[in-house]
């Protein structure tokens, strides 16, 4: 099928997947995979995509501090992401520069690395199930990374954790739903959403898709998309900054949470959390403050020249956590939303993927509905 719009009549499917990005896609490519007449319905790239912004982690320690639940959920994706790649890359011919060596928790103080090491011990305790990790003092990440700075006290190992160019695997998702036979259907804004007896009308700006099963995986848009379906989705835009330097010779075999060297050479380096809506801008002194705080981690990235640098929107929930619903109201209504959509990219496109195709929604997902959340419920 080709990514042409169809005629004002419309078109049918079995499922309409509301978002082109990485957990659009994701569920997608599982859906289709599953046999199902899938059709993704994408806003385009005047989207508020954390698709471009991400910084490509498959990551594991640490997540799910107060929610034991997430950090299993985390664990479990990256257990299955090494047969996730495999088949991608086979079914495009797309390599995607995977790869799991585990990943390493810089701190620069001896306070900074307590406080990590005990909320890590703490959130071990409590699910001994959650993964493996390793604290370690400056020699002993001085080994992992002989480029280390003097200012390093020490930091945390976790051998689940890895990395992946995201860009190859946008690409490679794309590819991948249209081989299974999906139709894409860009620049298609939804307007409203029309529950009918036989499914769902979505209507568009560039016409009608009538679905047996939507999927609002839109991102941020979910929280505008969601109550025509009889769901909830409180999220909001988190902002992040970015920047990549020049190509470096390899250094950095091992990624970690706010510097990872990518498969091109490149050092991506970023770790702000603002609350700025939707301003995806950059603002001088945090990127100042980002990169003082990665030479101080490596040095050597002080010679380094810095040759693009960006935001984006991380798409969060007041708690942080992944929200997947399904809708009471509107029997086949979805819901899909969550931050970490690189990490969490091989649960939906097996899990949840199959419990949306058939029908079969596990229990295990109940603890990640809005229905958490006091001040929220599901529409009457």
């Amino acid at each position: 099928m080709t990514t042409s719009a169809k005629s004002s009549a419309g078109e049918d499917c079995d499922i309409a997947v509301i978002g082109g990005g990485v957990v659009g896609m994701a569920v997608a490519y599982g859906l289709a995979r599953a046999g199902q007449a899938v059709t993704v319905v994408d806003e385009g790239d005047v989207a508020h995509r954390a698709s471009r912004g991400n910084f490509a982690l498959i990551w594991v320690q640490g997540k799910g501090l107060d929610m034991p639940d997430y950090a299993r959920w985390s664990l479990q994706s990256s257990n299955l992401w090494r047969d996730f790649a495999h088949d991608l890359s086979n079914e495009t011919g797309l390599g995607l520069a995977y790869a799991r060596n585990g990943g390493l928790t810089a701190c620069l103080s001896e306070d900074e690395l307590a406080t990590r090491a005990g909320e890590l011990r703490r959130l071990h305790n409590s699910a001994p199930d959650c993964g493996t990790f390793e604290v370690l003092d400056h020699r002993g990440m001085k080994e992992l990374l002989p480029d280390l700075g003097t200012s390093v006290a020490g930091g945390t190992f976790c051998p689940h954790d890895g990395h992946v160019n995201s860009l190859k695997l946008f690409s490679a998702l794309h590819q991948a739903v249209l081989v299974h036979g999906a139709a894409y259907r860009p620049n298609a804004d939804v307007t409203d959403i029309t529950p009918r007896c036989d499914g769902f009308a979505i209507h568009t700006v560039r016409g009608e898709i009538r679905a047996r099963k939507v999927v609002l995986a839109a991102g941020l848009g979910n929280a505008r998309l969601a109550p025509m379906v009889g769901l909830v989705a409180p999220v909001r835009p988190q902002r992040g900054q970015i920047m990549v330097t020049e190509k470096l010779q390899p250094f950095l075999r091992y990624p970690l949470g706010t510097i990872r060297q990518t498969d091109e050479g490149g050092v991506m380096i970023g770790d702000s959390k603002e609350e700025v809506g939707y301003d995806t801008g950059t603002a001088h002194e945090v990127l100042a403050a980002i990169a003082a705080r990665a030479v101080r981690v490596f040095p050597l990235l002080e010679r380094a020249q810095v040759i693009r640098s960006w935001g984006a929107l991380r798409v969060m929930s007041s708690d942080g956590y992944p929200i997947y619903d399904r809708s009471v109201q509107c029997p086949g209504a979805y819901l899909v939303t969550c931050h970490s959509g690189v990490t969490l990219a091989a649960n939906h496109a097996t899990v949840v993927a199959a419990a949306i195709a058939g029908d079969q929604w596990p229990t295990a997902l109940d603890v990640f509905s809005a229905a958490r959340f006091a001040d929220v419920s599901q529409a009457a």
